[in-house]
């Protein structure tokens, strides 16, 4: 996979990489939203015809030719238009599971450090909120930016066709407003990206009470947490107000510019009539396509101006997730070889960031078969020893080697699948007991799963429970008591 990191400011580059990977459908969804439009202006210009043919009389032999015409083309836009949902429906949604999906898969590659410093709802927030944006930005440009603008394009064109002058002018100040909106809007975008971070603060604040609500309330702090939760709601929705409001105030402009031409429109138009210089059919095809034009710089202002919110918060999003790794494979890494080997630190310096110093000089070796136990005043460096065995952390100077193999130099995966784990704290999916114990070794069988539980002296609780392996222990094993709770994932070790 790419890496993902290339992308943390380049919000355009990101959804461009997920249309490329579907191109026969972006294509098909493009070709006939542009159809479609292109029916829905050309209406207006058969609508023209038959005023000017109905206006001959009703004896005039093009009557029916004009309104199959009309009908024809009234047809065939439905039919684009039905064209391009339903290919969008499948494309866009798959589009919103490829990010998710690769998004977790960058974010599972970060070192332990990475999640220490990020709060788990937050983090899953801007996931879920990045493939909300792009499903919404696809959307976006699909059913309101590009069918406004062809839809000016091709209403200036025929405009032409009665004033030359008036199309220029349309086009031109058409041009113009869209421009200044778009600059205008586009300096909203600390206001947006203010919010998106709020936003994010606000789901990470309600993962974090909920997944440790025993101890909220087992301290008596509901109150208190009332309180904490209500201050960030408040910051969230002045963000939100700020950015709310910025962006009507770019639609006052727009909507005060599009009154004074649609008004200047019409009476250029009516004076043309007047001096015979164009037909009924005519006023009535600059009339319509006048106004097509104007809503269409309306609407198009109006979206780009929420784009602008959109993708704001997209690249806020975006920037966040897409830190590089911390640790990553050395690109000539081979896998640890599964045999009985001494472990050895050598001469091994470390420091957390920011932290103070843990080892300096520090040399340990651990014969194949030894057993050992570290022993040592709370921060001396015992779980810190083990994490750097892990690779969770590289030293800031010295060795880690397995049998003859530095560490730096194996994969992390093939590392961390031949170390054995039962840690101090419970850690448990919010899945069932059969899952759980079962992750060390995803392909056991039943079998092997209920030896590995007899291994670990765990079948009577187990059997005693009313849905057995297929028990739901909850987030963290809270459904469990704490001694079973430890005793379940010892199994998982066998």
């Amino acid at each position: 996979m790419t890496d993902l990191c290339i992308y943390a400011s380049r919000p355009a580059g990101f959804i461009w990489r997920y249309i490329k990977m579907r191109p026969f459908m972006h294509a098909l969804i493009v070709f006939s939203v542009l159809g479609a439009v292109t029916c829905s202006v050309t209406t207006q210009y058969a609508l023209k015809g038959l005023v000017d043919v109905l206006g001959a009389g009703p004896h005039s032999p093009r009557i029916w030719w004009a309104v199959g015409f009309l009908c024809g083309l009234l047809t065939l836009d439905n039919i684009f238009w039905r064209v391009a949902c339903i290919s969008a429906g499948f494309t866009f949604v798959k589009v919103t599971g490829d990010v998710r999906k690769d998004l977790f898969q960058h974010l599972t590659g970060h070192a332990p450090s990475f999640f220490v410093d990020s709060a788990a709802g937050t983090l899953a927030s801007r996931i879920t909120a990045t493939s909300n944006a792009v499903f919404t930005l696809e959307n976006m440009a699909m059913w309101n930016v590009m069918p406004q603008c062809a839809a000016a394009v091709g209403a200036i064109v025929f405009v032409a066709t009665v004033s030359l002058p008036m199309a220029l002018m349309l086009a031109t100040v058409s041009t113009v407003m869209i421009y200044f909106l778009f600059k205008i809007a586009a300096a909203g975008k600390p206001l947006h990206q203010d919010f998106a971070a709020k936003a994010a603060n606000v789901d990470g604040e309600i993962v974090d009470v909920v997944g440790n609500m025993p101890l909220v309330k087992s301290f008596g702090q509901l109150p208190y947490e009332f309180r904490r939760f209500g201050n960030t709601v408040s910051k969230e929705m002045n963000a939100r107000q700020r950015s709310v409001l910025y962006l009507e105030r770019v639609r006052v402009i727009h909507a005060v510019v599009t009154v004074a031409i649609a008004i200047g429109l019409l009476v250029w138009v009516t004076k043309l009539w007047q001096a015979g210089l164009a037909s009924t059919g005519q006023v009535v095809l600059v009339s319509s396509l006048g106004i097509t034009v104007l809503s269409a710089t309306r609407d198009l202002a109006v979206n780009l101006v929420e784009a602008t919110q959109h993708v704001a918060r997209f690249a806020e999003a975006l920037s966040a997730l897409l830190k590089p790794h911390q640790l990553q494979d050395h690109p000539q890494a081979k896998e640890l070889q599964p045999r009985s080997a001494s472990v050895a630190f050598e001469g091994i310096k470390f420091a957390y960031p920011k932290g103070r110093q843990v080892f300096d000089d520090f040399n340990l070796r651990i014969e194949a078969g030894q057993w050992i136990g570290l022993i040592g005043e709370s921060g001396g460096g015992k779980s810190t020893l083990f994490s750097l065995l892990q690779r969770f952390y590289d030293p800031d100077g010295g060795v880690v080697r397995i049998g003859d193999q530095d560490i730096k130099l194996v994969t992390q995966e093939s590392l961390r699948e031949q170390i054995t784990v039962v840690p101090q704290d419970i850690s448990m999916f919010h899945r069932t007991l059969l899952e759980n114990i079962r992750y060390g070794r995803p392909d056991a069988t039943d079998e092997e799963v209920w030896e590995a539980a007899d291994a670990a002296n765990c079948r009577s609780f187990i059997e005693e429970m009313p849905e057995g392996f297929d028990t739901m222990v909850g987030s963290r094993g809270v459904k469990l008591s704490a001694a079973s709770a430890s005793a379940s994932r010892s199994p998982a070790r066998f």
